[in-house]
């Protein structure tokens, strides 16, 4: 696949600011793509940051939690349908569409600096829900258009999962730094303080954005090489457990800020929180890169599981707002971690696909999951007492998919794959039989690639035949 990078890299009077300089020490005056992207990304991430912290003062946590309970269900159902949208109809246009998806993050960008100066006027007003959540659907977009579109500023398709680390840990920082001002105003100021306060620099990462390159993120639609790798078991197995992962973020997130309310929690346990869960989340994108240099991507996938199984279990029995704590950073580490390991996966097992347009699928996916998990405690009426019965489905579903997943990785071993359908050879069309041909090629470049063995000149990868021509 081209890397539109090399391309803005390359050219004089590109986007990433005209000729690269000449003579000792001059790239480290160049701003590449990524650099671009990661400025965005820190801004934009810092008031999310600030916009929890202004909600944590305000009626979004202060009325009774039976009476929340069905607006936020309400709310975050109606989160669905811009997901469903994007994934099947929009997403492939702006894909194709030059500076599709940096249109699609300024947009995102400005719809949050809309919402939060709403919001200012509307902090004890019932209209605050309506415009939180818009916040929160326009941060989830803004995620789906963030992982289609790094792919296409990195050098190569090797940088990524360090892109994405790099990313994590400055999501991380960004988002600690900001509550420095954020909590002086929110002192001096109040909550209205501090939501203004996002709603610029909202605006100021819409600025940002309008500096990313303009690049297409797949000129053309997904062919049968993509669609046949992408369909993979290994690949399905590591999505599904990456999905159970997001699930369990939304389930505790939302879990836990009804129970801080039952209980009438003071406000910094909020912060505690969401504090741990980002330090869980950096620590788990740092370390994932450090564990692939010795471990396979699917074994610290299964890990993370695992330990998610483990912590989940022991703060049912313990409980307590600490064991709170441990189960959030838990979480984070385990979103974090999983995130880098999948993301290695697809680049390993799919080298056809097209990464920008496959990752923001899977992320649109792993959104709508976030939401389902998100809406299960937000309609059951979880309890001061029954909040442990919240940790035992952590464990469980944590523990299911571990138990599943490797069972997968055996059977994938073992090479116990379903069987295609046998269509007789009197009714089968011409096209179809060329698909087969195609992904029997695939396999064998996959193959070819995982067992290292050199490319000859002039010869492809595979065994050596080329797929038949079509009749």
């Amino acid at each position: 696949m081209c890397c539109p990078y090399d391309e803005l890299v390359t050219q004089p009077g590109s986007p990433t600011g005209g000729p690269r300089p000449r003579g000792p020490g001059a790239e480290a005056f160049v701003v590449t793509p990524f650099t671009r992207v990661a400025r965005t990304h820190a801004v934009l991430v810092a008031g999310d940051a600030l916009v929890a912290l202004a909600l944590a003062g305000s009626l979004f946590f202060s009325i009774e939690p039976d009476a929340a309970r069905g607006r936020v269900a309400l709310y975050l159902a109606f989160t669905i349908a811009p997901f469903a949208l994007i994934s099947p109809l929009i997403g492939p246009a702006i894909d194709r569409a030059r500076g599709g998806r940096r249109l699609m993050i300024v947009l995102t960008a400005l719809v949050r600096s809309a919402a939060c100066f709403l919001m200012v006027r509307h902090l004890n007003s019932f209209l605050l829900f309506p415009e939180a959540f818009a916040a929160l659907v326009a941060g989830k977009g803004y995620h789906v258009a963030k992982s289609a579109l790094v792919p296409t500023v990195v050098r190569t398709e090797a940088d990524l999962v360090q892109a994405n680390s790099r990313l994590a840990l400055l999501a991380g920082i960004s988002g600690a730094v900001a509550f420095i001002p954020g909590g002086i105003l929110l002192r001096f100021g109040g909550s209205e303080w501090v939501m203004a306060f996002a709603a610029i620099v909202f605006s100021f990462g819409a600025i940002l954005a309008l500096k990313i390159p303009a690049t297409s993120v797949a000129t053309e639609p997904a062919d049968e090489a993509e669609r046949t790798e992408l369909r993979g078991a290994g690949i399905i197995a590591a999505a599904s457990s990456m999905a159970v992962l997001r699930g369990i973020v939304g389930f505790v997130a939302f879990l836990l800020a009804f129970h801080l309310r039952s209980i009438d929690a003071a406000t910094i346990w909020f912060g505690v929180l969401l504090g741990a869960s980002t330090l869980g989340n950096m620590v788990g994108a740092v370390t994932a890169p450090v564990l692939r240099r010795t471990q396979r991507e699917e074994l610290i996938l299964a890990g993370v599981l695992v330990i998610t199984t483990a912590v989940a279990g022991f703060v049912a029995l313990s409980g307590g707002l600490g064991g709170a704590t441990a189960l959030v950073f838990t979480v984070g580490f385990a979103a974090g971690a999983g995130k880098m390991s999948f993301d290695s996966i697809v680049q390993r097992d799919a080298p056809d696909a097209n990464q920008g347009r496959s990752f923001a699928r899977f992320e649109t996916r792993f959104q709508l999951v976030w939401v389902a998990g998100a809406i299960i405690p937000t309609i059951l009426p979880f309890d001061v007492l029954s909040v442990r019965l919240g940790y035992v489905v952590i464990s469980v579903l944590a523990g299911f998919a571990a138990f599943t997943y490797v069972a997968a990785l055996r059977a994938i071993a073992r090479g116990e794959r379903p069987q295609p359908i046998r269509i007789p050879a009197k009714v089968r069309d011409p096209v179809v039989a060329r698909a087969r041909d195609t992904a029997t090629h695939l396999r064998g470049r996959v193959a070819a690639r995982r067992s290292g063995r050199a490319r000859p000149s002039g010869q492809d990868p595979a065994a050596g035949e080329q797929p038949p021509e079509s009749a």
